[in-house]
């Protein structure tokens, strides 16, 4: 790319604010020249705004130390600066739905970490190597708004991404999946900072993250549905029943996950040989962020273990093991996924760069 394209981070500040930050320093195709928050800090420059709140492992990238914080209700405030925008405000949802329908409609392309507009008719919920083909949309979207340049586009719950690629894999290679139960243990990071108090999280599991299960059983459907008629049909075959729990790990989601097949099944062999094959359109297109190998497979009785396979493929991939015959259901198995790279600001990076390189972002 001769240029590189200018981007902003709305809600700046925040811990996925802040990943974004950091995996966009040096990215190949985009420059952050924008920053925004809250009324609290905007005015102030970026290493003013997050003073002794800069959660990274890395050093505050040198290219917005100095940024001026914009107010995110103030739209006018990014006019010029940026043409994509990464969204990861914390506010009320209806709030979160009104300011990215609002940015599109002037001209932004919005590029959400939020959950408000995940079950919007026509906004494509995107995993690149699953349901790239549902970008498609996004000028039926532009027609149905009225937009030129604008479009909205959001990343899924970080809890789906460590059990949906390797589902995924099976199903387009014509093995049917009719049922799953999924029993997630979630990271600490993924309740943001602080988060949960140590009181609550040493020597204890929380079985309870409020609205993670409802999601987990849901936006699958939507990720692996069609477009009919400009808006997205939901796939309702595949029942899944989900259990979330938040566990002492900072970061990396588990899944431990239980399938049964419709029709024919696979041998085992089959399955791993799958997995360790998959390639999709991000791996095609060769995009930045994306892992050379989507799914990694472990054959080691004891992994995927987060402090030892989460950062696989840049933090990008999804690591199974534990492969074997359920007694219940077909199979079971483990996923893991990093839940705030692969399933927060890296996986948001990977949709804008799926939609640039299908010309979508400009």
């Amino acid at each position: 790319m001769e240029k590189k394209i200018k981007v902003g981070v709305m809600g700046a500040t925040g811990m996925v604010g802040q990943n974004y930050l950091r995996l966009l320093a040096d990215h190949p195709w985009y420059e952050v020249s924008y920053v925004a928050a809250s009324p609290r800090s905007a005015g102030k420059t970026y290493v003013e705004a997050v003073e002794g709140r800069w959660q990274m492992i890395t050093p505050i990238p040198d290219n917005v130390k100095g940024l001026i914080v914009g107010n995110a209700a103030d739209i006018s405030a990014a006019k010029g600066k940026c043409s994509l925008l990464f969204s990861a405000v914390n506010l009320p949802k209806e709030e979160i739905k009104k300011l990215e329908m609002a940015y599109a409609d002037q001209g932004f392309a919005v590029v959400s970490n939020n959950s408000a507009h995940r079950h919007t008719a026509d906004v494509p919920m995107l995993i690149p190597e699953v349901n790239a083909a549902h970008a498609e949309i996004i000028p039926q979207q532009r027609k149905h708004y009225g937009w030129d340049k604008g479009l909205l586009a959001v990343k899924p719950n970080c809890s789906v991404q460590s059990y949906v690629t390797p589902v995924y894999a099976l199903m387009e290679k014509g093995y049917q999946v009719d049922e799953m139960i999924v029993t997630t243990l979630q990271a600490l990071s993924g309740a943001g900072y602080p988060g949960p108090s140590a009181l609550d999280m040493l020597d204890n599991v929380v079985p309870f993250i409020n609205g993670e299960e409802e999601k987990s059983e849901i936006e699958p459907q939507k990720i692996l549905g069609d477009i009919k008629n400009g808006k997205f049909v939901y796939d309702e075959s595949i029942k899944i029943s989900a259990h979330c729990n938040r566990v002492s790990v900072i970061d990396g989601h588990t899944a431990c996950v239980s399938l049964k097949f419709k029709g024919e099944k696979p041998e085992i062999s089959e399955i791993t040989k799958i997995w360790e094959e998959f390639s999709s359109v991000p791996q095609e297109l060769e995009l930045p962020t994306a892992p050379e190998q989507a799914i990694l497979v472990r054959h080691e009785a004891d992994r995927p273990q987060p402090r030892k396979d989460r950062d696989e493929g840049k933090g990008m991939a999804v690591t199974v093991g534990r492969l074997r015959k359920c007694n219940v259901f077909d199979y079971r198995f483990v996923g893991l996924s990093h839940n705030t790279v692969r399933g927060a600001a890296g996986g948001a990076i990977l949709m804008a760069e799926l939609l640039t390189a299908k010309e979508y972002i400009k």
